[in-house]
C-alpha cells in the first residue's frame, strides 16, 4: 500500500527526483548535527535565485510526503525532516520560501516546530503553527521574519537579540 506512490513516476527524470528526494531526507538527521548557520549555508542554493518552475514545484511537493512514508525505517519521519526536505528542493525549483524553527508549549509540554513560510503565511502546513509556536532561527538569513511569525502574544516577549 505504501509502495503505490512508485507507480505514478511515469519517467526516469520523475524517478531520479523521488530518489533524490529520499537520499537527502536519509542525511536531515546528520545534518540536524550541525549549529544552525552552517546548515543554512549548505541547504542554500548556489547563486541566483532561478524563476519558480511551477511543475516541478508541484512534483516536489507531491514526493516529499511519500517519501517520507516509503523510507522509513532509514527515513525519520517528523516536521524537520520535512521541513528541510521541501526547504532543499523547493529552493533549488525558485519557489521563495523561508524555514522556520519554533518552539512552544503543546498539552503542557515544551515542544519545537520547524516549518515553511511563503509570502508571509505558513505553506503546507494543515494547521497555523503561529499561535503555539515561536520562531526563534529562521533562513534564508536575509530573510526578516515578520512579527506575525514570532508568534501571538500569549505573555512572551519579544525581543530582537539575536537567539545565540
Amino acid at each position: 500500500m505504501r509502495w503505490r506512490i512508485l507507480r505514478k513516476l511515469r519517467n526516469p527524470a520523475d524517478a531520479f527526483l523521488f530518489l533524490r528526494i529520499f537520499c537527502f531526507a536519509i542525511t536531515v538527521p546528520t545534518l540536524l548535527r550541525l549549529k544552525l548557520p552552517k546548515l543554512q549555508s549548505l541547504l542554500e542554493p548556489r547563486g541566483a535565485s532561478s524563476t519558480p518552475q511551477p511543475a516541478k514545484v508541484q512534483k516536489i511537493i507531491s514526493y516529499v510526503d511519500p517519501v517520507l512514508q516509503v523510507g522509513r525505517p532509514l527515513v525519520q519521519s517528523g516536521c524537520l525532516t520535512r521541513g528541510l526536505t521541501l526547504y532543499y528542493f523547493l529552493r533549488r525549483a525558485g519557489l521563495d520560501v523561508t524555514v522556520c524553527f519554533g518552539m512552544g508549549k503543546e498539552r503542557g509540554e515544551f515542544a519545537g516546530h520547524c516549518w515553511l513560510v511563503k509570502d508571509g503565511e505558513p505553506f503546507m502546513e494543515a494547521k497555523d503553527p503561529r499561535p503555539v509556536f515561536a520562531v526563534f532561527y529562521s533562513f534564508p538569513r536575509g530573510t526578516a521574519v515578520p512579527v506575525s511569525l514570532q508568534s501571538t502574544d500569549h505573555g512572551r516577549h519579544q525581543t530582537d537579540e539575536k537567539p545565540y
